[in-house]
Order: structure tokens, then C-alpha cells, then sequence
């Protein structure tokens, strides 16, 4: 389980465990890393932890966010990478070795009236790889004394392959445009405004909130802070624009 290490100049402080998906860091009460330091926002920034991969996102704090020496507003965490809030250092320990780049991270779509956006081209989809074939079995004309006959070896169950997820904008100036969903993690929205980021996972897609004060809604009702899986032809809408997700075949 990944964690993040706090600490100040050379004094560690605690450990903190990313077992929740969204980790908030500020200085208000409210925030699952509390830092009561007038150079914290209230509201700093968040880690969003989705299986085995987390990235961190400011919340438009006043002072900035810095890993690594670099500010950043939106950055994959890796093993190592220190996050710098003032004098406060918070390190990031993955137990687990990160199996997403900085790639499979799509820009944020921006959801406003006028932003043309083009659809990501299509990733290729690697042909299913044919079934080996089941290794035969030699008949016996006659089967030796205290030789069982073996039974033909069972084929292994192909793993099925999740069809490309993809959104249609349903409102606005950019009604009628999709985006495929081929990264590991797309984030939609208007910062600043509302955030959410639609995971691609071995089994389907899921969408978290990431930013805002209201949750995105599905299909009329509103989500909570947990991911929530999206259905063939679910309704999405964000930052004041609807939008459909469906699965291409």
C-alpha cells in the first residue's frame, strides 16, 4: 500500500496510508492531512489513489505546489517524488511498482462553450491472441495394468477484452464531438470549477470526482467522493455540460 511520509526540515512527523481515493491536504480541520500552517490553503491539494497508480492535483492554492523542486498543478506520483508545501515535506512510498507513465495521463478537456476539442485518435486494438491449441492426447489400444487414463488437459478461460470506452458531448457549442477514452486515466471539467477523471480498468470504466464543490451526476443523481462504474450509455453531466458514455464494439 502506498503512503505518504510527513515531515519538517529533518523531523519525520507521521505516516499517512492512501487507503481512501482521495487524500486532501490543507490547513482546515476537514482535510485528511491537516497541516495548521498559515503558508497551507485551506483546501491545498488532493491525491487521487486509483488501484495501484496515484496523482496529485492542486486546488488553486495561493502559495503553489512543488514536487521535486517543480510546481505543478496536476502530477503522477512516483516512488521518491517529494511533495513541497512551505516547510513541509511529504514523501510518496509506493509498495508497489507504478505501472502507469506520465503518457497515459490525458489533459484535462476543458468543458466550455467555444473549446473546440478533437477527438483522440484511436489507439490500435492488438488482435485477441488465437487460443493455443489443447496438446493432444495419445490414444492407447490398450491401457496398462494400474495406468489410469489421463484426462485431456482443460484450456484456460480467455480473459475477455473490455471494449473502448468513448464520451459524446450531449450541450453546448461542442454537442455532437466525442473523445476516446485510451488513457488510463482522463480528466474532464473546467479547473477550478468541477474535476472528475474517467479510470480505464481491467474490468470497466469508473469516474471519481476530483474537484469542486458540487459531485458529478449520472443518469439524474449525484455522486459521492467514491468511484462510481459508467454503464454502456450512461449521462454524465460536469461542469454544466452533459455528455453520454458508451462502449464502441
Amino acid at each position: 500500500m502506498a503512503k505518504l511520509i510527513l515531515s519538517m526540515e529533518t523531523t519525520m512527523l507521521k505516516e499517512i496510508p492512501l487507503t481512501k481515493e482521495r487524500t486532501t491536504i490543507g490547513r482546515k480541520p476537514h482535510n485528511d492531512i491537516q497541516i495548521d500552517n498559515l503558508a497551507i490553503s485551506g483546501e491545498h491539494a488532493v491525491v487521487i489513489t486509483i488501484l495501484n497508480d496515484s496523482f496529485l492535483e492542486d486546488l488553486g492554492s495561493t502559495n503553489g505546489t512543488f514536487i521535486n523542486g517543480q510546481s505543478v498543478k496536476k502530477h503522477f506520483l512516483q516512488n521518491g517524488d517529494v511533495i513541497e508545501l512551505g516547510k513541509y515535506r511529504l514523501k510518496y512510498v509506493g509498495e508497489v511498482p507504478q505501472q502507469t507513465s506520465s503518457a497515459d495521463f490525458e489533459k484535462t478537456m476543458i468543458l466550455r462553450p467555444g473549446a473546440a476539442h478533437q477527438p483522440a485518435p484511436a489507439a490500435p486494438m492488438a488482435p485477441a491472441a488465437a487460443a493455443a491449441p489443447a496438446p493432444a492426447v495419445p490414444a492407447h489400444s490398450a491401457t496398462s495394468p494400474g495406468m489410469a487414463a489421463q484426462p485431456p488437459l482443460a484450456r484456460p478461460a480467455a480473459a475477455p477484452v473490455l471494449p473502448l470506452g468513448a464520451i459524446q458531448i450531449l450541450s453546448g457549442a461542442n454537442a455532437g464531438k466525442e473523445m476516446e477514452l485510451t488513457k488510463s486515466l482522463t480528466t474532464l471539467g473546467r479547473p477550478g470549477v468541477q474535476v472528475a477523471v474517467i479510470a480505464r480498468r481491467p474490468h470497466g470504466y469508473f469516474i471519481t470526482h476530483v474537484e469542486g464543490a458540487n459531485f458529478p451526476v449520472v443518469n439524474g443523481k449525484a455522486l459521492d467522493a467514491q468511484a462510481h462504474p459508467l454503464a454502456d450509455h450512461d449521462v454524465v453531466e460536469l461542469a454544466g455540460t452533459k455528455m453520454e458514455f458508451f462502449l464502441k464494439n
